[in-house]
C-alpha cells in the first residue's frame, strides 16, 4: 500500500512541477494575456487592443453613415412616387397612405441618427420659417422640395459631422407628412 501511495505522490509532484514550469514560461511570453508580475498588462497589448477597438468603431460609423444615406435615397424615391401618384389621381390612396407611413419612419430614423429628436409643439417651433401648406398640392410640392433639401444636405455631411439644417429639414418633412396623413 505504501508503494502505491509513493507512486501517486511522485506522479503528483511531477505533474505539479511540469505545470509550474509551463506557467512560468508562458508568463514571460509577451503574447500571454494575463497581467505581468507587477499586476499590469503589457503596454503593447493595451495599445493593440485600443487600436483594434478604434478601427472597429470607425468601421461601424462608416457603415451607419452609408445606411443613413441609403435611407435618404429611399425617402427621396418614396417622395417622388407619392408626388407622381398625386399628380395622376389628385387624391391619396390607401397604398399612398402606407408609403407616407414608411416615409415618416425613414425620416424619423434619419433624424435620430443625426442626433435630432421629436420637435414637439413648443412655441419655438410654432414660429417656423416654413409656411404651412393649405392644399394637398401645396403639401406635396413642399414635401418634395423639403425631402430633396434634406437629401442634398445629407450628401454634404460626413460620418464625423452633424447638420442642423438636415435635422430641421427632417422635422419639416415629418410635419408635412402628418399634414398629408390627417388631411386626407
Amino acid at each position: 500500500m505504501s508503494r502505491s501511495h509513493s507512486f501517486f505522490l511522485c506522479f503528483f509532484l511531477v505533474v505539479l512541477v511540469g505545470c509550474s514550469t509551463s506557467f512560468a514560461q508562458n508568463n514571460n511570453n509577451p503574447q500571454f494575456p494575463f497581467p505581468d508580475r507587477d499586476g499590469r498588462r503589457n503596454d503593447d497589448d493595451a495599445k493593440v487592443v485600443k487600436d483594434m477597438l478604434a478601427k472597429q468603431q470607425a468601421e461601424r460609423d462608416k457603415k451607419e453613415h452609408e445606411e443613413m444615406m441609403k435611407r435618404a435615397e429611399e425617402a427621396l424615391t418614396l417622395t417622388n412616387e407619392l408626388d407622381k401618384a398625386f399628380e395622376e389621381h389628385e387624391t391619396i390612396s390607401p397604398k399612398d397612405e402606407k408609403k407616407l407611413v414608411e416615409l415618416e419612419k425613414l425620416v424619423r430614423k434619419i433624424r435620430g441618427e443625426l442626433g435630432g429628436d421629436d420637435d414637439g409643439d413648443s412655441e419655438a417651433n410654432a414660429a417656423d420659417d416654413e409656411p404651412k401648406p393649405s392644399t394637398l398640392k401645396a403639401a406635396f410640392d413642399a414635401l418634395k422640395s423639403t425631402t430633396t433639401k434634406l437629401v442634398d444636405e445629407l450628401k454634404k455631411t460626413t460620418r464625423f459631422s452633424i447638420s442642423a439644417v438636415a435635422i430641421q429639414s427632417s422635422n419639416t418633412v415629418i410635419k408635412i407628412i402628418r399634414f398629408l396623413r390627417f388631411k386626407n
